[in-house]
């Protein structure tokens, strides 16, 4: 689970660290609650852009950031609403929008609910060790920017094939970048070089996405909390009572899905669905291939996926998702959905979903489908970047398939969101269950040799196995607050 245990020697460097730099530590709860936050270094944010390498920046890690570059304050959540002229259905569909977190994504949270807590307790060194972020994209651009903000050196580690924003910005963050063979599909090639950098130095601790409990934290107390402020805030301004009737989100390394965990246990009936690539699905069908929803990760099952909670399985055709994104980007695409009476200040704002944002708004239309939801009907989904990461891929899309006209967006309209049918999906029973948690045992029992105890306690201990995890974010805020003061009294 979470490491606490205290190392007091490099604690101490750790702190020298942040004195020397001016590094003052958020909690949990001021990330919940930007409220919270001395007014001083609200003060100080006005002058920091949002993707600065600035300390300051580690008290933008929230949903609650004003939706500017440069000198933002805090509101409210940032999200979306996704309209029945657009999607086709009458559920309420809202996206929760990461790109106004630093990087333009909301892995910075899952890379500092990794992070921090090895540094307050010394199981990292700052000054003698080099942090390694194993990803498909996000997760290895926020640990590289994290570590830069707690100065860290880090080593980001994510496949060849990439998009060319991802790698162009990491060379000027981390200190070493690692490409991998593959794709976003191709997991265990990340794994293998892990592996191999553990055989061969001894300056480096390797936080990797897929089994850091810190990531599935985060996710629970945070990504969790600004959704149900969310559904809170439309229950609110709404005549009729509301019913919270899904989350949906890719499963990558099941740190976001981590947030259906919390929302039910506030909302028992809510229902956790999985996202993933037609091309490569794993979960719906102990599948493997390749696919181009960037950044995902798949061909195996996180060490920290809650398996148990989670409802359905959808499959999403990443052609739909590349239909989407140049209807969504492409001026002839905007224009036409104006003309189907799609709002136009929404339209202005489309580009705001990445790649697997589109993925997981077609899950959550297919889960409104299938489910036959009404009006009174919330589904919230995550929308982890935005097209300002893609930009290269518009562009290749374009020399592959030629210039995007009315036709191409009367297609995508027509077939990538009013079409979309609940063909490639799974309601989960218990069997469909353990046959994927069943999964986790290939790769992490045979492969990176984790305890086969500890991966039967996780179904037959369940929910106490996931207690240990969910109780400590308290914990973790003390420890936080003892480190701060300490690092000011040096």
């Amino acid at each position: 689970m979470i490491n606490l245990e205290i190392k007091k020697a490099a604690r101490k460097n750790n702190m020298q660290r942040c004195k020397e730099k001016g590094i003052i530590i958020p909690t949990f709860e001021q990330m919940k609650y930007p409220d919270k936050i001395p007014h001083e270094i609200k003060e100080r944010l006005k002058g920091t852009g949002l993707w600065d390498v600035d300390p300051l920046n580690l008290f933008r890690i929230t949903w609650k950031n004003e939706p500017v570059e440069s000198g933002g304050g805090f509101g409210e959540v940032n999200y979306l609403e996704f309209p029945n002229e657009l999607t086709g259905v009458k559920a309420k569909i809202i996206g929760l929008t990461g790109k106004w977190f630093p990087t333009g994504a909301h892995k910075v949270g899952a890379t500092f609910g990794c992070l921090v807590p090895a540094l307050l307790t010394g199981n990292f060194d700052s000054t003698c060790q080099k942090a390694v972020w194993p990803s498909t994209g996000n997760y290895c651009r926020g640990g590289a920017f994290n570590s830069a903000l707690l100065g860290c050196q880090s080593v980001a580690i994510l496949p060849q094939e990439m998009s060319k924003e991802r790698f162009t910005w990491l060379k000027q963050i981390a200190g070493e970048v690692i490409a991998t063979p593959g794709c976003e599909s191709n997991v265990k090639e990340i794994f293998d070089k892990c592996k191999e950098l553990q055989a061969t130095r001894n300056d480096i601790v390797i936080f990797n996405q897929f089994e850091e409990f810190g990531n599935y934290l985060w996710h629970y107390e945070i990504t969790a909390n600004a959704i149900s402020e969310v559904f809170d805030k439309l229950q609110k301004h709404s005549s009729n009572k509301l019913n919270m009737a899904g989350y949906i989100s890719s499963t990558g390394s099941a740190g976001t899905i981590a947030a259906g965990d919390a929302l039910k246990n506030k909302h028992p009936f809510v229902k956790i669905g999985a996202s993933e690539a037609l091309q490569c699905p794993t979960l719906l069908n102990n599948g493997y291939g390749a696919h181009r929803i960037e950044g995902i990760g798949d061909k195996h099952v996180p060490w920290i996926h809650n398996v148990r909670n989670t409802d359905f399985i959808f499959a999403v055709d990443d052609n739909d998702c590349l239909e989407l994104v140049r209807l969504f980007n492409e001026k002839k695409g905007k224009e036409y959905l104006i003309r189907q009476n799609v709002n136009e200040e929404l339209v202005a704002k489309l580009d705001l979903l990445g790649i697997s944002g589109i993925a997981n708004l077609i899950s959550a239309i297919k889960f409104a489908k299938y489910n036959e939801l009404t009006e009174r009907d919330v589904v919230f989904i995550i929308l982890t970047d935005s097209m300002q990461l893609y930009g290269s891929r518009l562009s290749e899309l374009t020399e592959k398939l030629g210039t995007f006209t009315e036709e191409s967006a009367i297609r995508a309209y027509n077939k990538s969101c009013l079409g979309i049918s609940t063909d490639n999906m799974l309601e989960t029973n218990y069997h469909d269950k353990k046959r994927i948690h069943n999964l986790k045992y290939f790769t992490w029992i045979e492969q990176q040799n984790k305890d086969i105890n500890e991966l039967n306690a996780q179904w037959y201990d369940y929910p106490d196995y996931w207690d240990k995890t969910r109780c400590i974010a308290g914990q973790i805020d003390e420890m936080i607050k003892e480190f701060n003061n300490e690092v000011n009294s040096l």
